[in-house]
């Protein structure tokens, strides 16, 4: 639909809607460059998914956006949702059902089942037969049974079904696969660049299967650096128009669950075939770079070719190698790497790249599904060194075709908007830092270095992030704020991301002649940010039930935690033990009545507050699996006395 060019009338739009579990919105339109932000209040029906017409309000800028309201539901994104069971027999009804993608506010009727008589937490597929309005409930009726919300081994299912996510593969996509067989035939290696002869390794977490990427180095009597960037050439196998391709770009994305994956290629070629496994001949595309001894780029060559991996490292091992724990003829080759890894860093830094390093974590399960421990992944020099690398080949893919003017689809990150970034330098400012209002990339990195083994180091890094836009895919330029970057794409995951696929296709021509470029990165953007939410939602939900199990294990325990927003209603914060956030209304706060003051809650009588930063002790009151929440006591904090002015 296109704008209204009455000035008198407000502008209408047409678009998808991406709606918060908060109940506020996002409006994705072609029309606007902006997402136009929809309060909770106008959003007038709509869920997520739904394409809708939106009136947007010229005159309504907030730090989100521009400020629209929804006036109609074009189309629903979906007949089927995914609830649990949380009412049972109320006013005729067999049941109430929790629907995540309803939101908190409002349960779905549920109509009586003859093959099942329900139970509090059981798990549906529902079939929705109204969707409801401020005045009318939704309503639905049973279309499948998954299981109750006890059972840990059904949450990966349960997701699936509720983020719409593509599980098992078609018997004809499969059988597609198995066609290649198991081994690169000697046909399939003629006219390739027999790069055999190099050192190759890997270096991937020690769960994976799936190695798209591999690594050679050497360094000449001059001191160049000589780099090969091997991926997996996914594209010889999966050709456009074939069934691998079509399943493959319906999908766009694997998605990683604790314990299991939803790849986006069959296990025959991401497990195998594709996979660049060690001691086997496989096919890649290799991105071969030559550097001066400070990292400066000499030349390039993008070649097809054939390699054999030596060894498969995972980033521990390869880190207890580097750290002389561990023996290994490949040791001299990775001490180059990160040798060279720290060159590349520093010419990434002068540029005005942005790095964070902030821990991450690792969630074991058992078989059952059961979560077993958190586990925190260190960003040591390992991850760093192919991370450089990576970045490395996606800049000179990027750059190779940009110059060439043909087809891309590019990995673009605008700034943060200037609202956000006031904020940010605000808050920063608070807690002494010297941050301008608008900031150089540069000036924001040497913050976040300063600040790096602060008491409010991680706190600062986070806030910043979650002040960014996200990163999506374009056929429009702006370039990459986060990396300081003209040109980026991603090239460096083909067994995973479908983009990656496309660009390696556009590198030698293969592309189909009727290939919607823009359309594949709108899709691509779209089911990056649905599989991030499925794969978040298992994850939370893991971490609930390793809290239930502590809790049961020893129902006093208190957990260490850290003040990660303070707003006039409450503070928000984060257990550190499983990076889990929580939130703790002022209304509690009863020892005191408390007022929010120069980014502080204060109290008027004893004037002990609560800001960012500070850490705090706190322990489980209740544990919600079907609406995944975790309610918390406050036990101690460092509260401070405001200092008299």
């Amino acid at each position: 639909m296109i704008p209204s060019m009455n000035e008198k009338e407000p502008p209408i739009a047409t678009g998808v809607i991406r709606v918060h579990r908060r109940g506020f919105g996002f409006v994705s339109t072609e029309e606007y460059p902006q997402d136009v932000f929809v309060p909770k209040p106008y959003i007038n029906g709509a869920v997520d998914g739904d394409t809708v017409d939106v009136e947007i309000n010229t005159e309504a800028v907030s730090e989100k956006g521009p400020e629209g309201k929804v006036l109609a539901v074009v189309r629903r994104g979906r007949s089927h949702v995914a609830g649990t069971i949380v009412e049972l027999a109320k006013r005729g009804a067999a049941a109430y059902a929790y629907v995540p993608l309803l939101g908190t506010d409002s349960l779905m009727k549920i109509r009586p089942c003859e093959e099942r008589k329900f139970q509090i937490g059981d798990r549906l597929v529902i079939h929705v037969l109204e969707w409801g309005s401020q005045r009318k409930e939704s309503a639905g009726e049973m279309s499948q049974y998954i299981g109750h919300i006890s059972d840990p081994s059904l949450d990966t299912i349960a997701a699936v079904e509720e983020y719409e996510l593509s599980d098992a593969f078609p018997r004809a996509v499969v059988n597609e696969a198995k066609v290649f067989g198991e081994e690169v035939s000697e046909k399939d290696k003629e006219s390739r660049e027999d790069l055999r002869h190099l050192e190759t390794f890997t270096i991937d977490p020690e769960t994976a299967k799936d190695f798209d990427d591999a690594l050679s180095l050497s360094q000449d009597k001059k001191g160049n650096y000589h780099l090969a960037i091997h991926i997996a050439d996914v594209s010889h196998y999966v050709r456009p128009g074939s069934r691998l391709d079509s399943e493959a770009r319906a999908r766009c994305n694997s998605v990683y669950f604790p314990g299991s994956v939803l790849p986006m290629l069959p296990f025959e070629l991401s497990n195998n075939l594709c996979s660049l496994k060690p001691k086997v001949d496989r096919l890649s595309v290799s991105v071969l770079v030559n550097l001066d001894e400070k990292g400066s780029v000499l030349n390039y060559r993008i070649v097809k070719s054939v390699i054999n991996s030596a060894k498969r490292f995972s980033y521990g091992e390869a880190k207890e190698v580097l750290d002389g724990v561990k023996k290994s003829k490949h040791a001299k080759t990775l001490k180059l790497m990160v040798e060279l890894c720290h060159r590349l860093k520093e010419k990434r830094y002068e540029r005005g790249s942005i790095e964070f390093s902030l821990p991450a974590i690792q969630l074991h399960v058992n078989k059952k599904g059961d979560p077993e421990k958190v586990e925190f992944v260190e960003y040591d020099i390992t991850h760093q060194l192919v991370e450089e690398f990576m970045l490395m080949a996606n800049e000179t893919v990027a750059t190779h075709l940009a110059k060439a003017e043909k087809p891309l689809t590019y990995r673009v990150h605008a700034e943060p908007t200037e609202p956000n970034m006031k904020e940010f330098a605000t808050l920063a400012n608070a807690y002494g830092f010297n941050l301008p209002e608008a900031p150089s990339t540069r000036e924001l990195q040497e913050l976040f270095d300063e600040a790096r083994e602060s008491a409010v180091g991680q706190f600062l890094a986070t806030s910043f992030i979650k002040s960014m836009r996200l990163a999506i895919y374009s056929t429009q330029n702006i370039g990459h704020y986060g990396l300081g970057l003209e040109y980026y794409t991603h090239f460096t995951s083909p067994i995973r991301r479908y983009i990656d696929l496309v660009v390696h296709r556009a590198l030698f021509d293969e592309s189909s002649p009727d290939e919607d470029f823009e359309e594949i990165a709108l899709q691509c953007s779209e089911r990056e940010r649905l599989s991030a939410k499925a794969e978040n939602s298992v994850i939370l939900l893991k971490k609930l039930r390793l809290l239930d199990q502590s809790q049961k294990d020893d129902p006093y325990r208190k957990y260490d935690a850290i003040i990660t927003q303070v707003k006039p209603v409450g503070f928000a914060f984060e257990v550190e033990e499983l990076m889990i956030e929580g939130f703790f209304p002022v209304s509690r706060l009863s020892e005191d009545y408390f007022v929010y003051e120069d980014l502080r809650l204060i109290g008027t009588r004893t004037e002990q507050s609560y800001r960012c930063g500070d850490r705090i002790k706190v322990a489980v009151e209740a544990l919600d699996f079907i609406t995944k929440e975790a309610f918390w006591t406050l036990i101690t904090s460092n509260r401070k006395k405001r200092r008299r002015r």
